[in-house]
């Protein structure tokens, strides 16, 4: 019995998915719920289990192609059937038997390639001059990704004419056209100038590269215009195409650049007193609770206290409307061999020393194990970065949006300071907060450095 595969929706504003590996290849065996692809989304990148046990018949959407949700990428021969696991040969003589079936094999990768192409733009002025704002704004089918990122750019949905499934606008649709310098199609020549030339790139940079709509277009073309092509290939070198994670956070990273103004604070904290606090309370911690005991909950609360007094920093900007969130969700950035993810502690206000670092601990193991929800890097209201972990004096992070402030953590190390007229070694750590100056002042900005610095030098909420 023939089981298909489909792309699963990983969540409910998520309509589309790209295989970034197949972990199986045709007439492996696999067991119902094995791991069996990953695939990458605007959200997370995850494992896709096996809806059956059986023998992996055929892969119809190939690695690095995207697709809609629900589109079948492979299939899978039942373990019930004793022709696919006992021959699969005659299996697959006796398939092609019905036509249809063999039809959407062929079919089915087509959309990921003919997706980037021009004829949406082109088509897309007809659109714009006869729809009307306001019963053309009702008929869009799209993401809030997208919405958002047309908002951005100041795109009018309706003016595009979508390629996904049942004209859905998808993300690469508006990237094209962002791409293209934000109009859809009336004269292209900002954006064809560069199209041929990356066409004509060395041979070792995957196709998907040099397609106008893919998901990494918009970042090539911005290299292009910063860059001459052979000031970017002389001597010795090896091209490695950017992995779709690395795509989406460098679009991300150039969309939050542009978006927000960003302005850096910086201040140094006094973490002696938490340092021995959690010294001493550590290795008892880790017995009673079975879970290690780090700073980082301790930056997640002093932040808290701040966004309480500061409610400011604690907000989202949509065109001249300041959205002032009532829930605190802390997203921690997490790095991982492949990228970077950043998953959120929900109600961090609500959470106690132990319950914070409980979550944390449970989102980074399933971010590395890539086992995270979409909704579990979602709705952030601020974050926290740390790369003081890896030896960092500080940083100056960028900004995750839709939020207006990132805080960011530098190494604890001993140093000498002047206190009292007198010099004494202390634990200190410089911290950064970069804010979107559209929203947030700098005297704001410094009074919120200055409520997490007063929190974490006078602590004194127990952590056992």
């Amino acid at each position: 019995m023939a089981v298909d595969i489909v792309m699963p929706q990983m969540g409910e504003s998520i309509f589309e998915g790209t295989i970034t590996k197949w972990l199986k290849k045709p007439g492996d065996k696999v067991e119902r719920d094995e791991p069996l692809f990953e695939i990458s989304t605007d959200k997370v990148d995850a494992e896709i289990p096996s809806p059956s046990a059986g023998v992996l018949k055929e892969i119809k959407v190939g690695e690095g192609q995207t697709v809609p949700i629900q589109t079948v990428v492979g299939v899978i021969d039942a373990a019930g059937s004793a022709a696919a696991s006992s021959a699969p040969g005659p299996a697959k003589t006796s398939a092609p038997a019905p036509a249809p079936a063999k039809a959407p094999a062929a079919a089915a990768p087509a959309p990921a390639i003919s997706r980037p192409a021009a004829p949406p733009l082109t088509a897309a002025p007809v659109a714009a001059a006869s729809a009307s704002s306001s019963s053309g704004s009702e008929r869009i089918h799209s993401s809030p990704l997208v919405r958002r990122m047309a908002k951005e750019h100041g795109i009018d949905l309706s003016a595009i004419e979508g390629t996904g499934a049942g004209g859905r606008i998808s993300k690469q649709d508006i990237e094209a056209v962002i791409a293209a310098g934000g109009v859809p199609a009336a004269a292209p020549p900002a954006y064809s100038a560069p199209a041929p030339a990356a066409i004509s790139r060395p041979a070792a940079p995957s196709p998907t590269t040099a397609a106008p709509g893919a998901p990494g277009a918009q970042v090539h073309v911005a290299l292009e215009n910063a860059v001459p092509r052979e000031k970017m290939y002389f001597g010795n070198y090896e091209v490695h195409p950017m992995s779709t994670m690395r795509q989406r956070i460098a679009e991300h990273m150039v969309a939050s650049k542009r978006v927000s103004a960003h302005v850096y604070s910086v201040d140094e904290i006094d973490m002696t007193k938490v340092a021995a606090l959690r010294a001493k309370s550590k290795d008892e911690f880790e017995k009673r609770y079975e879970t290690k005991l780090t700073f980082m909950p301790f930056f997640v609360k002093a932040a808290v206290a701040g966004l309480r007094a500061y409610p400011t920093l604690n907000a989202s900007l949509d065109g001249t409307n300041v959205i002032l969130h009532k829930e605190i969700n802390v997203g921690i950035a997490v790095a991982l061999d492949w990228g970077l993810l950043v998953p959120v502690v929900k109600n961090a206000d609500e959470k106690n020393i132990l319950g914070i670092q409980r979550n944390m601990n449970d989102l980074a193991e399933r971010a590395r194990a890539k086992k995270l929800k979409p909704e579990e890097v979602q709705e952030s209201t601020f974050s926290i970065t740390n790369p003081g972990v890896f030896g960092g004096l500080f940083g100056l992070p960028v900004i995750s949006q839709p939020n207006v402030g990132i805080l960011g953590l530098g190494a604890i190390e001993k140093r000498p300071v002047v206190i009292n007229d007198s010099i004494a070694i202390r634990s200190m750590c410089y911290v950064t907060l970069s804010y979107d100056h559209r929203v947030v002042d700098g005297a704001v900005a410094h009074q919120f450095l200055h409520k997490v610095k007063e929190t974490l030098e006078n602590w004194n909420e127990p952590v056992l």
